[in-house]
């Protein structure tokens, strides 16, 4: 599902946006729901481009004019069976309000319109992509209502009827099929185009109103490409039934593509303007003055008429200011083109012949907006001028048109120009990087010394439960030399034995009848360096009472402690269990060492 509050906010222009909130404001304050419906909803849906807005309230919309008015809106016609006004309003923004209604078919041609809901007035719609509407309410905005399923034909790219009679009942949706399929390049669905040929062979086109036509062809000058469209009419046969005097034999084709070549070039530069009024002249260039004149006067939307008419006279007076000095500068004349009315600057550039004026333009297609791609934005970014900064958007308007003049040439100058908007630096950060280290030292100082507790009181452990007189075999089994010598690595962390704490030492004095045995482990001294590592195992005994040699305490092993371990539960199991390291050693090297 699309967001169409995105797309209300992206899709649309500014004129257009700030037409449908004048809207909304005049139906809150009379108290009307307001919702946004036909080729708007469709177009939105679809991607194309928004050409008109159709709004509907459920109510009198006629009784708005007034209001409408105030809001800076111009009523250029009204219609009073559908109770609808036309609406222009700043910007080129043309706005149909009209009213829910609902309606019956008497007669083929001759509806009978009453106020309805909105759901009422959509299923009474000619096709189910034009059956769609917008809330445009508050606590409701931009929600849609489709209770034809629309969106699935937009995506199908197809036009399908609501009614099945729809061709008959109102024959002017036939002449709206052929210019929405050349417009937006759809197709009738199998269905529709059975019942579009049924009807048009039956000739039910002759129950068109005079109003219709008259819409209609009005419809055809605000096209986009209005030749096409009118060449796809009169290949169908309709052209003769809404104005046999417009024809595409009657236009001048090549002064056409050159007003539209020029329409795009201004695009390109943001300068959108609408084509109908320019393009009429062109479109009826080969027709008789009389029937241009008739053909004026027959179109309900007298605004329009008005600005065909004013085109020519704006036109000159823009191009008089254009080329005094007034718009001397390359900057000036930017402005003055992007303030003037965008159909005024249009027809000015096309009708144009002076050299001056299309030197003005052509800079304005082509050099001057190179001057967008001077700007510094690397040295605006190395003197902290950033979209953050306030005034950043009127900044880079006043660098783009002083590069476009050509006052900015050297880096000198543009560091000049930028001085007073680079805000002050920040102040230096306060780096913390020396704390962290302290910590970790002390961490890592801190698991060192439990480490060093643990490995020393194992190594007690271990010669407790030697010195212990209820294991006197496992205390000769460690007398007996060990079958492997000490690693290196176990040697290099003995020397931890010194920072053991004085808790840790004093624990090995807490048995009385170990402390009698010191006396054999000093005798047994010299046999301990020469012994491998369980030997050395003994003397952390005498370390608890002077201050540990460095020999004994490089010996201790933190490593070997793992056959041990079952050796405290040794007085809860019985003795010959703890008898299995005798097995490593044999009994009578034991025996030897002894004597």
């Amino acid at each position: 599902m699309a967001d169409y509050i995105y797309l209300l906010e992206t899709r649309l222009s500014q004129a257009q946006q700030s037409a449908l909130s004048k809207i909304r404001e005049i139906a809150r304050n009379k108290e009307l729901t307001v919702f946004l419906v036909g080729g708007a909803v469709r177009d939105l849906t679809n991607g194309s481009p928004v050409r008109d807005l159709d709004v509907v309230v459920q109510g009198n919309a006629l009784k708005l004019k007034k209001d409408i008015e105030k809001a800076g809106g111009k009523i250029s016609g009204e219609s009073e069976p559908v109770r609808a006004l036309y609406v222009s309003f700043p910007g080129g923004v043309r706005v149909e309000v009209g009213s829910t209604l609902t309606v019956s078919w008497p007669k083929p041609g001759k509806p009978v319109y009453e106020s309805a809901s909105i759901l009422d007035d959509l299923r009474r719609r000619d096709f189910t992509a034009n059956s769609m509407a917008l809330s445009l309410n508050e606590g409701s905005f931009a929600l849609l209502m489709d209770p034809l399923n629309g969106v699935a034909d937009i995506e199908n790219r197809e036009l399908r009827l609501v009614s099945n009679y729809g061709f008959i009942e109102d024959p002017v949706r036939m002449i709206r099929a052929v210019r929405f399929m050349s417009r937006l390049g759809w197709q009738m669905d199998e269905r529709t185009r059975a019942r579009y040929q049924s009807a048009k062979e039956e000739g039910s086109i002759s129950a068109m109103s005079a109003p219709q036509r008259v819409y209609e062809m009005e419809e055809i000058f605000h096209e986009e490409d209005p030749l096409r469209v009118l060449r796809h009419l009169e290949a169908e046969g309709w052209m003769k039934h809404l104005n046999q005097g417009v024809s595409s034999a009657r236009v001048n084709v090549g002064e056409l593509e050159r007003l539209q070549q020029t329409q795009a070039q201004l695009h390109m530069q943001g300068v959108d303007a609408e084509l109908s009024a320019a393009s009429f002249p062109l479109l009826t260039a080969k027709m008789a003055p009389r029937d241009v004149t008739a053909l004026k006067k027959s179109f309900t939307r007298r605004v329009f008429v008005a600005e065909i008419e004013s085109l020519d006279k704006e036109a000159k007076e823009f191009v008089t200011r254009l080329t005094s000095k007034e718009a001397a500068l390359p900057s000036q004349a930017w402005k003055l083109i992007y303030n003037a009315k965008p159909e005024v600057v249009l027809w000015a550039a096309y009708t144009g012949k002076s050299a001056a004026v299309q030197g003005k333009f052509k800079a304005f297609y082509t050099e001057w907006p190179q001057a967008r791609h001077k700007i510094p934005y690397a040295q605006m970014l190395e003197m902290r001028i950033t979209p953050e900064v306030a005034g950043y958007d009127e900044l880079l308007d006043k660098l783009f048109f002083a590069l476009m003049d050509g006052k900015l040439g050297t880096v000198e100058e543009l560091k000049t120009f930028l001085e007073p908007y680079s805000p002050p630096a920040p102040p230096p950060p306060t780096h913390l990087r020396r704390a962290k280290p302290k910590k970790e030292a002390k961490a890592k100082s801190k698991k060192k010394a439990a480490a060093e507790a643990g490995a020393v009181t194992e190594a007690v452990a271990v010669a407790q439960d030697a010195k212990s007189p209820a294991q006197p075999e496992q205390a000769k089994a460690e007398k007996k030399p060990a079958a492997k010598p000490v690693k290196k690595a176990e040697a290099a962390k003995a020397p931890v034995a010194k920072k053991v704490p004085a808790k840790a030492e004093k624990k090995p004095a807490v048995p009385a009848k170990p402390a009698k045995k010191p006396v054999t482990v000093k005798a047994k001294a010299p046999a301990a360096k020469k012994a491998p590592a369980k030997a050395a195992v003994k003397k952390p005994a005498p370390a608890v009472k002077k201050a540990p040699a460095k020999a004994p305490a490089r010996k201790v092993v933190a490593k070997k402690p793992a056959p041990k371990a079952p050796a405290k539960a040794a007085p809860k199991k019985p003795a010959p269990k703890k008898s299995t390291p005798a097995k490593k050693a044999p009994a009578k090297k034991s025996g030897a060492k002894k004597r």
